[in-house]
């Protein structure tokens, strides 16, 4: 699958947003990728999540973990394309915890999956709790990586997509001196 084509699902599925945006950073951008709106087709999840997976196959992998909530059904999929487990870590006061009699054992080789990384903040909470419990990291797979290239693990990274979204600040933002209203999408 190409990045076009790629890129072609997430405009079918509007998950591509074009307009005027206030990001959490508080900056400004024409452009937004908002994960949930793909994930909402179930077929065109899958499709981007097992081209996604197909970077993995032959590792050996006994479970994919996703940091809740954005991550979820990418690491389902990736894991169904897998054949593996799928597990989930809950966040608990601010910081990652397995719950729900989900177990990593030392033994276990596990892939980390999640939707977006801008910063990777939480995919490396994730890297860390997975250690925490003697599991090994085998990669990280993400469906966009909206880093700029800054997001940097020491496991094999992988991403469908790399998008590299135009950013303003606000008192330079030629939508604002358009008069354009501002959007604030997101999850928070």
């Amino acid at each position: 699958m190409t990045e076009a084509e790629i890129v072609k699902i997430l405009e079918n599925s509007g998950a591509l947003l074009s307009g005027h945006f206030q990001l959490r950073s508080g900056l400004h951008s024409n452009r937004f990728f908002q994960a949930a709106l793909l994930l909402q087709y179930p077929d065109k999840a899958e499709v981007v999540c097992r081209h996604l997976a197909e970077h993995f196959k032959g590792q050996q992998i006994d479970a994919v973990i996703s940091p809740a909530v954005g991550g979820l059904i990418v690491g389902q999929e990736v894991a169904r394309a897998l054949g593996c487990r799928a597990i989930f870590a809950d966040k608990e006061d601010g910081q990652l915890v397995l719950k729900r009699g989900f177990t990593i054992k030392p033994t276990d080789r596990i892939l980390v999956a999640e939707d977006v990384v801008t910063k990777g903040g939480r995919v490396q909470q994730t890297i860390d709790l997975v250690r925490s419990f003697g599991g090994q990291v085998v990669g990280v797979a993400v469906i966009v990586d909206r880093s700029g290239g800054d997001a940097k693990f020491d496991v094999p990274f992988h991403c469908a997509l790399k998008l590299s979204l135009p950013t303003f600040d606000p008192a330079e933002c030629p939508m604002c001196k358009e008069g354009m209203a501002v959007d604030r999408p997101g999850s928070k």
